[in-house]
């Protein structure tokens, strides 16, 4: 698997969100005890499945210094749909209530080592990965889900355990490279 091990510490960021602000992964790991970061994207499928489980994670933990991060790193040349006007709309008309940012160079993601969409990794409050892989064994069907991953690490994280699994398989569509 390429990219920031885990129990190392995740590649800095400062990337520009569809706020209007500049974010910047140290301003996010003074100020929570965990973040989690989702590559995602406006059209991908399992994205689309999933944003209402995130937005639900996102305000069941909110209250406890958690905060999700959806990062768009697809190349707007090859994706339209991913250019940062159309990332405005899709966080607006879908009320996301987590920032929203945008990785243009791809640093970021390649630096991470995502490869999908969507992929998760959670950071505890040094910035150190303690998760990567899917958000739960079950894109199609919030009613179905076993096993809710990040939800069990985000959860397992905030007690001081060993977060078991540390690694799944995500499951989606490629990122679109340049």
């Amino acid at each position: 698997m390429k990219g920031t091990a885990i129990n190392s510490y995740a590649p800095d960021f400062e990337l520009p969100g569809v706020d209007g602000e500049v974010h910047h992964l140290a301003r996010y790991l003074e100020r929570y005890r965990a973040v989690a970061v989702i590559f995602m994207s406006n059209q991908c499928s399992n994205v689309l499945l999933y944003l209402e489980r995130l937005k639900q994670l996102q305000q069941e933990y909110a209250d406890q210094g958690v905060t999700l991060v959806g990062i768009n790193a697809n190349d707007a040349i090859r994706s339209p749909e991913d250019n940062f006007e159309k990332m405005k709309e899709f966080a607006q008309g879908n009320h996301l209530n987590f920032p929203y940012i945008r990785d243009v160079t791809q640093d970021v993601a390649n630096c991470f080592g995502a490869r999908v969409i969507p992929e998760a990794f959670l950071l505890d409050q040094q910035g150190i990965i303690c998760y990567r892989g899917q958000i739960d064994d079950n894109p199609d069907s919030a009613e179905s889900i076993s096993r809710p991953y990040l939800k069990q690490a985000i959860a397992q994280l905030l007690q001081g355990e060993v977060i078991e699994p540390s690694i799944t398989e995500a499951v989606g569509e490629s990122i679109q490279w340049r």
